[in-house]
């Protein structure tokens, strides 16, 4: 059995550290939320894409 691939290992779950906004300029801070934003779509698609996966999956063992 060949090793597993660093990238196809398990990834231990993150914890999100909060940024410290002392400091911060408004500007600073609208920039860091559409960071976050486009952060969270790319992790919303990733969950589509897995979701869609699964489901073709069931369906495929199901009809057989």
């Amino acid at each position: 059995m060949a090793p597993i691939e660093e990238e196809e290992r398990p990834r231990r779950a993150l914890r999100f550290q909060p940024m410290v906004f002392d400091g911060w300029d408004v500007a600073q801070l609208r920039e860091y939320i559409e960071a976050l934003q486009a952060e969270i779509s790319r992790v919303e698609a990733a969950i589509g894409a897995r979701d869609a996966q699964r489901a073709a999956a069931e369906a495929f063992f199901r009809k057989g």
